[in-house]
């Protein structure tokens, strides 16, 4: 016998779990980012500010974080699958109605909603990771994973500028719908339980109140999420942004626009698949050392050229070098979070996506509150969320105290 249940099942078919964990775990961003290309129609559209068009994108990332908070404990009290199908519905009816919304208030609950129903790929795939898997198995797995979570807010928008050239904005929506159906039909033919029935009720780990202690009080946990956090900020001030700045003030055409984030998306592939090795080389604290000195260079580069006058020139090089750190990190984080709570690993993902979304729908508007006139307002909220990303690992992680992975 090994250790984990992952380890039971044949190369096909644990192939076809994680393709299709990927596939749900990457709901979530596709939700919140396929219409990005869109915001200049939006505007013109519902008549209203570049504020209000990137308040919904908060929207989403509100309704996502709270989705998460409450099915990643759910799923670690009645099982994986039940949560997932019921919020995946919800996606379903949510995407529907933001296609038909008459008009920006009715589009902002919508997206509240759509959120709520896309927060359960996204947790409930990490906890089933962890259910399967531990150790060496777990970090590689999770940069399978890492590579959908990370990569689709960038790839997401190249899709929508794809699409925009032949649907209305509208579409898009119809389009997430049929993807939250194909979810649904996944889930039911392919994935298992991967929470028994006797896991959930362990000592010590069976009330919420239990397992939100056991998260809370690990100094790695609380750093990792303070890291992720503050990646996904800096990563939410260039996705909320960039449509605006390279449409409107570089001109650049929806196609250009997506030829861009094309690049970005190679940048975060390259950085979630040399995160796994690298992390099981030399552990995943280490790699966090390496990436998010990286960001702080690629942020001060973003701002240093366009004062220089850099243009397009000076900050697509810098953005995929963000972009690769990114991906460098995910996968680092999500182990950390997630290997001392094999018992609590809907809780521990839940609480671990909430931060993140939280914290980068807060961005949006901050970033929305100045003028897109040139990238000097994202280059800074990227700087600073690079800095305080390298602030957590060294003060609250401290990467020689954590234990090496088995």
């Amino acid at each position: 016998m090994t250790g984990h249940p992952g380890d039971q099942l044949t190369r096909s078919r644990r192939i076809t779990t994680l393709v299709v964990l990927g596939l749900l775990a990457g709901l979530g961003p596709f939700t919140i980012d396929l219409y990005l290309p869109a915001f200049p129609e939006l505007k013109h559209e519902f008549a209203t500010t570049d504020a209000t068009v990137q308040l919904t994108l908060s929207a989403t990332t509100l309704g996502f974080a709270l989705g998460q908070l409450i099915v990643g404990p759910l799923s670690d009290r009645v099982g994986r699958r039940r949560p997932l199908l019921v919020a995946t519905s919800v996606h379903v009816i949510a995407s529907v109605g933001v296609a038909l919304a008459p008009d920006i208030a009715s589009l902002l609950a919508l997206r509240v909603l759509q959120g709520f129903g896309a927060a359960a790929g996204t947790v409930v795939a990490m906890a089933m990771v962890r259910d399967l898997f531990s150790g060496k198995r777990l970090v590689t797995a999770l940069s399978r994973l890492a590579l959908v979570i990370g990569l689709a807010p960038i790839a997401a928008p190249v899709l929508g500028s794809w699409l925009l050239g032949i649907l209305h904005w509208r579409g898009l929506f119809w389009v997430l719908a049929g993807y939250a159906v194909l979810v649904i039909v996944l889930q039911v033919v392919f994935l298992r339980e991967t929470l028994p029935k006797q896991l959930r009720t362990l000592p010590g780990h069976s009330t919420l109140r239990q397992r939100y202690r056991a998260v809370l009080t690990d100094r790695v946990f609380v750093g990792v999420a303070i890291i992720g956090a503050s990646i996904f900020g800096g990563m939410f001030a260039y996705l909320s942004t960039s449509s605006l700045l390279l449409q409107e003030v570089y001109g650049f055409s929806a196609g250009e626009f997506g030829l861009i984030f094309a690049l970005c998306s190679l940048g975060v592939l390259a950085g979630t698949q040399t995160a796994g090795r690298a992390a099981n080389r030399v552990g995943p604290q280490w790699v966090l050392s390496v990436s998010t000195g990286l960001l702080v260079v690629a942020a001060i580069l973003i701002v240093t050229l366009d004062l220089a006058g850099g243009g397009v020139a000076g900050l697509v090089p810098p953005l995929i070098l963000y972009a690769f750190a990114f991906g460098l990190s995910m996968p680092c984080v999500q182990s950390l979070a997630l290997a001392n709570h094999a018992r609590e690993a809907g809780t521990a993902a839940s609480l671990l996506g909430a931060l993140n979304m939280s914290i980068a729908g807060l961005i949006s508007p901050v970033v929305g509150l100045f003028r897109i006139e040139n990238a000097i307002p994202m280059g800074v909220v990227m700087l600073a969320c690079g800095v305080l990303a390298t602030c957590a690992l060294w003060l609250v992680v401290q990467p020689r105290r954590v234990a090496p992975i088995e």
